[in-house]
């Protein structure tokens, strides 16, 4: 089974196609974001350390999340295969990936990206924002976090290189799913 890292900017369907594919390929979608959540919800020790850094405005540090995300390679769904969601982030947190998947003796198949244009990208985060009721996504803070990804997740694409395969992510969601398993040699 594959394991990969999607990734691609907000609005660009990384989450929709993480869960899709895991479904189709039945190995787990790892997001650090959806483990941070859970952990503030069950109050834990991890997710009160969470919480203040995100009641502050404060991403969670690098240190954290490599924890975290060593906590959850350790479990043994793991082993087969895996989808990446939302992580790496940065050079730092994929050079530490790499130190992890080293240690545990694995390695990734591919980085799928999701390339979508800008206006393409604000306008499904519009639209998304007003379906869920959610009027903190306003076009000028949609615009300041493309700019941080662009900032700190974009330089990825240069970090992992050859490893890197680009898919368009404006058709259909069928149709990006394909693509995107078309690129992928599943064993």
């Amino acid at each position: 089974m594959p394991k990969i890292i999607l990734m691609g900017p907000p609005g660009s369907g990384k989450g929709t196609q993480g869960e899709i594919l895991s479904a189709l390929w039945n190995v787990p979608r790892i997001a650090p974001g959806d483990i941070f959540r859970a952990e503030i919800k069950q109050g834990s020790e991890l997710g009160l350390r969470v919480k203040a850094f995100s009641d502050s405005g404060r991403l969670v540090p690098d240190e954290v999340v490599i924890d975290v995300m060593r906590t959850r390679f350790s479990q043994p769904d793991t082993q087969s295969g895996w989808i990446l969601d939302g992580f790496p982030r940065t050079v730092p947190q994929a050079e530490a990936l790499n130190d992890l998947l080293a240690e545990l003796d694995q390695k990734f198949d591919r980085v799928i990206n999701l390339d979508v244009p800008e206006p393409v990208l604000v306008e499904r985060i519009l639209l998304r924002a007003q379906e869920q009721n959610r009027a903190d996504d306003t076009e000028e803070v949609i615009k300041n976090r493309l700019e941080e990804y662009y900032a700190k997740t974009r330089p990825l694409l240069e970090f992992y290189g050859t490893h890197v395969v680009q898919i368009d992510g404006i058709p259909s969601l069928e149709n990006v799913t394909e693509a995107i398993q078309q690129q992928l040699v599943i064993a």
